[in-house]
């Protein structure tokens, strides 16, 4: 057995970890390489503090959103057939989506709603958008900004939660509101007292998943948005010129902030689903 993982346990140490550990590590070395923990202060610099503070903000709402979102589209799936081309064409079609990014998910949405793009030129000939440098936004395009990013980042955010969720969904079993119904529960009563709290640890399991996706995403942040603003563009914009003076290797330590991030996110996100696995037996 473990000659058969070998392969795969030489790409994770060569692909994964030696690069996550040489960027991490680069963070505490001084420009004439000597080990320093003084770069560690580049995370008390407001400018960093304001990019992990983006970062976690566009992160939390795509979250939320596509939670929201994903659950309800998981919830009208329960009425179709499991087997059925609806479920089956959903099923699909979230497989792709929910890797569908960079470059290509910027374009998509430069050509529908970016300065020039199809449905901006429609409202503005319609006299709806009276400028379209500033339309969806009051400094400028609303898809070049931070805030922006939620829009194309919701694209793949609800589709992962539909592929997330929807096991735990389906494991609801048809006996616990049969129960119910049979003790004089109601809809409401069965949702509140039986679903929901069998749910819960998978949906917010799913939620966290949703964030750390977003937390880490780049490629579509690169091709909107150029002069950083959140944590993955500005570790691309330390590695070709250090931007906070007097602390050497920046790009290390904010590598290093990420992967504590996304350290406690995946434990929260195991401790859930650990808890979420017991009703899927």
């Amino acid at each position: 057995m473990w000659l058969g993982l070998l392969p795969f346990l030489v790409y994770v140490v060569l692909f994964l970890a030696v690069p996550a550990i040489i960027a991490v590590a680069s963070g505490f070395f001084d420009s004439n390489g000597v080990f320093t923990f003084a770069n560690l202060k580049a995370l008390t610099q407001p400018q960093i503090l304001n990019q992990f503070i983006a970062s976690f903000g566009v992160s939390a709402v795509t979250a939320v959103v596509g939670a929201v979102a994903g659950s309800i589209i998981c919830f009208a799936l329960m009425g179709t057939k499991p087997d059925g081309v609806l479920r089956s064409v959903v099923d699909s079609a979230s497989s792709v989506l929910a890797q569908f990014g960079g470059v290509m998910l910027a374009f998509a949405f430069i050509a529908l709603i970016g300065t020039e793009g199809l449905l901006t030129k429609l409202l503005e000939q319609a006299g709806w958008l009276q400028n379209p440098l500033n339309h969806f936004g009051t400094n400028g395009t609303l898809l070049y900004q931070v805030p922006g990013l939620t829009i194309p980042y919701l694209y793949f955010q609800v589709p992962l939660m539909v592929l997330t969720f929807m096991p735990a969904m389906e494991g609801l079993k048809t006996t616990w509101g049969e129960a119910n119904a049979t003790l004089g529960g109601t809809r409401f009563t069965y949702w509140t007292r039986i679903a929901m709290p069998i749910l819960a640890p998978a949906f917010f399991g799913s939620m966290i998943l949703l964030f750390a996706n977003a937390f880490s995403s780049y490629a579509t942040a690169a091709a909107l948005i150029s002069q950083g603003g959140i944590i993955p563009l500005a570790i691309k914009q330390a590695t070709s010129s250090e931007t906070v003076v007097g602390i050497a290797n920046v790009a290390g330590v904010l590598a290093l902030g990420m992967v504590i991030v996304m350290v406690l996110l995946m434990s929260g996100y195991g401790l859930l689903q650990r808890r979420a696995s017991r009703w899927q037996r």
